[in-house]
């Protein structure tokens, strides 16, 4: 019976996945249009962005570039941001994306079976993780889902 439950977690855990990537609108820059929800309390979004860009500052080097992002005004777009800044990125919503030094940025939050999904996503490299969020902040709950490109 573990067993079952362990597959079927996984297997949502796919297909959300899936979903997260194949129904996603692309930007000028190739990456999909940042998306969150507003109910995410401000706690979670906070969380949630914190462990995030830990992750992300793991992966490509803390405050190595400026970060080209265009929230979508909810609470996890605001907290991106300033998390992005404390790690020591500079942060612009409005350059053109060829600059030389600049990463584009894009994020998707989502809900599903009672978990929030994340993903960061830049032009090399997709991060994502679900988390148990509650009204005063949220949890990974999931290992880190890594994938480069090119």
């Amino acid at each position: 019976m573990r067993n079952y439950h362990l597959l079927s977690r996984l297997a949502g855990i796919a297909a959300l996945g899936a979903l997260l990537t194949g129904c996603q609108s692309l930007g000028a820059d190739g990456l999909v249009a940042s998306s969150a929800p507003q109910e995410l309390s401000e706690p979670a979004a906070s969380a949630i962005a914190g462990d995030m860009v830990s992750r992300l500052a793991e992966q490509v080097g803390p405050g190595t570039g400026t970060i080209l992002l265009k929230p979508d005004g909810s609470p996890f777009g605001s907290a991106l941001e300033a998390s992005l800044k404390g790690w020591g990125y500079a942060v612009v919503s409005d350059q053109e994306t060829g600059k030389e030094g600049l990463i584009p940025l894009a994020y998707v939050i989502d809900s599903y079976e009672g978990q929030v999904l994340a993903r960061l996503s830049t032009g090399t490299i997709d991060l994502g993780r679900a988390y148990s969020a509650t009204a005063a902040g949220a949890t990974p709950a999931s290992p880190l889902s890594i994938m480069r490109r090119g």
